[in-house]
């Protein structure tokens, strides 16, 4: 017997709801959608129907989201490919859509990206310590993903355009 106030709500009619609310809000993978519909215990069989629809309609592209979230973090956040890469994978797009979306940030737009934000780094600590100033633009060019052979060429180079005399050499070679 029904509780009073209770709702008798049809899954499928949840299951969309559910997802229409989070695509609302902002653009999802369908491992996203697919991960909150079982922790509200949807059924598997409701969950493969309602994304199956979604997708045929386009509401759900993991490819578009890939490529977007490439788009919008790598200029916005300066993040490396490698860390781009990461977040996507977390976001449960697939391997191959991970190697596309990347792929479209040539090398010089990573190094651009690495030195834009060393620069930024390094203007933010003038009149410090040189070795302070470097271990600071080097972790934040950490931070966001870049490797150590580019984060120490890009600093090196910044120190130099400043007229600061910098032998950094990359401690994995």
């Amino acid at each position: 017997m029904r509780e009073p106030g209770e709702r008798t709500e049809d899954p499928e009619a949840k299951a969309r709801a559910l997802c229409l609310r989070m695509l609302t809000h902002s653009p999802r993978t369908r491992a996203q959608l697919e991960r909150a519909l079982h922790r509200r215990e949807i059924p598997d069989e409701v969950v493969r129907s309602v994304l199956g629809s979604f997708d045929e309609v386009g509401l759900i592209d993991d490819e578009a989201f890939a490529q977007a979230w490439v788009s919008s973090r790598h200029h916005g956040r300066r993040l490396s490919r490698s860390a781009l890469a990461r977040e996507l994978r977390t976001r449960g797009v697939e391997e191959d859509t991970v190697r596309e979306a990347v792929a479209q940030l040539s090398d010089e737009d990573e190094a651009e990206a690495a030195r834009d934000l060393a620069r930024r780094r390094l203007a933010t600590t003038r009149g410090k310590d040189k070795e302070v100033r470097i271990r600071r633009a080097l972790g934040v060019l950490a931070r966001k993903g870049y490797s150590s052979g580019l984060a120490y060429r890009v600093v090196r180079e910044e120190l130099e355009r400043e007229g600061v005399e910098a032998e950094l050499y990359d401690p994995d070679l």
